[in-house]
């Protein structure tokens, strides 16, 4: 990738693709791309900081890709029918999936180290580049979030960033199965439960991911990865509960805002005390994870900690928005019942009703997923917190939505938990507001949709006003 390339992103404002965009942008390519959020008005601010970074954007209706030299870069479920990739097919315009074109870039680094799992892998992958860039690696990282870190006027949407080492930090995704594309020198494999693919299909995929490590990092805390070590008996192991493990942590104090502990290293005899500004025990989990890997890149323990006392953590990950009139507002990326459940219980270890809208992050999961959710709900709810839903994000497409909110609700409402479905946000949010009082938390919560921290923010400018009143 000598010679600048013109690359046209179809969906440039995905959380995959804008990071993997800019990367290229970064190493002298042209981009170009339009979205589906563009057309309809949502998340103007992300398209206007991509339009001062040099980057012209189309309406997604195939005016933008014009040429065989363009190299068009969608997602795999991206149809044909989207006129962008039509208009691909008809000038001849090389296709790329988003993770081949990410695959491309992580396998040609020296050193790659790839963040698989079903849970953690954006917050673990920011923690990792805070650590090298702390300790003067230089990495190039690709991630799924903002890395609040490396937050600039210039670089609002940082979710990659642009080394001089070789060093190649990337989230490693299983979903749609391109894991199987990725090649690591080191290999993060933080957990394993049902998300997008059945058990058998996640057990292959990571277990063929990490064989082809150089390194492989691998969590005792979780059954299926604690069944991987067997098969890796060199791995870096780590864990809360596993005295076994090379990486340990002691002394765990949570607190609302943040958690302390100690982290042991087995082999080298080394700890070091971190106080960490994002809690929760997975976070502490998050953060053996991140030393692990940056071990196999030369730094010390005693560096790993230092940069994690500055570690400012990554959007929409238990991201507080504010406090008013008593009632504080966390946004949340939670989606799946494991990322569900490390919230609700990290939130619940202290006093303070919960109220949770979660926006299920499409029909197919959904489905997929609805005992999961409601089991998940029911166990980590209190008997007084209450969770409100709209429907699924739906944004088009062919898709079945023969299960809706209302059955999870009802799932929900069936093991003794309070669950409505209001139809849409509109509705959640006015229901919020007439139900929050001093000491609520509410939690939104859910993915694939930028527009929820907007809702967040709305929500607490209406709290402020009615304190303000």
């Amino acid at each position: 990738m000598t010679h600048p390339t013109r690359y046209f992103f179809c969906g440039i404002g995905g959380s995959g693709m804008l990071p993997l965009a800019l990367i290229l942008l970064d190493q002298g390519h042209i981009i170009e791309g339009s979205d589906r959020s563009l057309d309809q008005g949502r998340t103007q601010a992300k398209f206007d900081y991509l339009r001062s970074k040099g980057i012209r954007l189309f309406p997604q209706d195939g005016s933008g890709v014009t040429s065989a030299e363009q190299v068009v870069v969608a997602s795999a479920a991206v149809e044909d029918t989207v006129p962008d990739i039509a208009a691909a097919l008809r000038v001849g315009a090389r296709r790329m999936s988003r993770a081949q074109m990410l695959s491309a870039l992580f396998n040609a680094a020296p050193t790659a180290i790839g963040v698989a799992g079903t849970s953690g892998k954006s917050t673990t992958t920011g923690m990792i580049a805070w650590i090298l860039h702390h300790a003067g690696k230089s990495p190039t990282v690709m991630n799924g979030a903002v890395m609040k870190n490396f937050q600039t006027p210039d670089a609002l949407f940082a979710s990659s960033l642009v080394g001089a080492s070789g060093i190649f930090v990337s989230e490693v995704d299983e979903s749609d199965g391109s894991i199987a594309g990725y090649n690591p020198r080191v290999a993060v494999v933080s957990n394993i439960s049902l998300d997008h693919k059945s058990m058998d299909e996640l057990r292959a995929l990571f277990g063929g991911f990490a064989a082809r490590a150089e390194t492989v990092v691998l969590n005792l805390d979780n059954d299926e990865t604690a069944r991987m070590a067997g098969d890796f008996p060199g791995a870096v192991t780590y864990s809360l509960e596993n005295p076994a493990a090379r990486l340990t942590a002691q002394n765990i104090a949570p607190a609302p805002t943040h958690i302390t502990f100690s982290v042991h290293d087995q082999t080298s005899g080394a700890t070091a005390p971190i106080r960490l500004a994002t809690p929760g025990r997975h976070n502490v989990s998050n953060v053996l994870a991140a030393i692990a890997a940056t071990l196999a890149c030369g730094v010390t323990l005693a560096e790993a900690a230092k940069a994690l006392a500055s570690f400012a953590g990554i959007s929409r990950r238990f991201d507080v928005i504010g406090t008013e009139g008593g009632v504080t507002v966390i946004d949340d990326f939670g989606h799946n019942p494991d990322k569900i459940a490390a919230t609700l219980r990290t939130v619940n270890q202290f006093p303070g009703r919960v109220l949770v809208m979660f926006q299920p992050h499409g029909f197919g999961p959904l489905r997929n997923m609805r005992r999961e959710f409601a089991a998940c709900f029911a166990e980590n709810l209190d008997a007084e917190d209450i969770l409100l839903m709209p429907e699924p994000a739906y944004f088009g497409g062919t898709v079945d939505r023969s299960v809706g909110s209302q059955d999870l609700a009802a799932d929900i409402r069936a093991l003794g938990r309070e669950a409505h479905a209001l139809g849409d946000r509109a509705a959640c949010g006015a229901r919020l507001f007439e139900l929050a009082k001093p000491g609520d938390r509410i939690l939104v919560m859910g993915a694939r949709d930028d527009t929820l921290t907007v809702f967040a923010q709305e929500l607490l400018a209406t709290f402020k006003a009615r304190a303000g009143a």
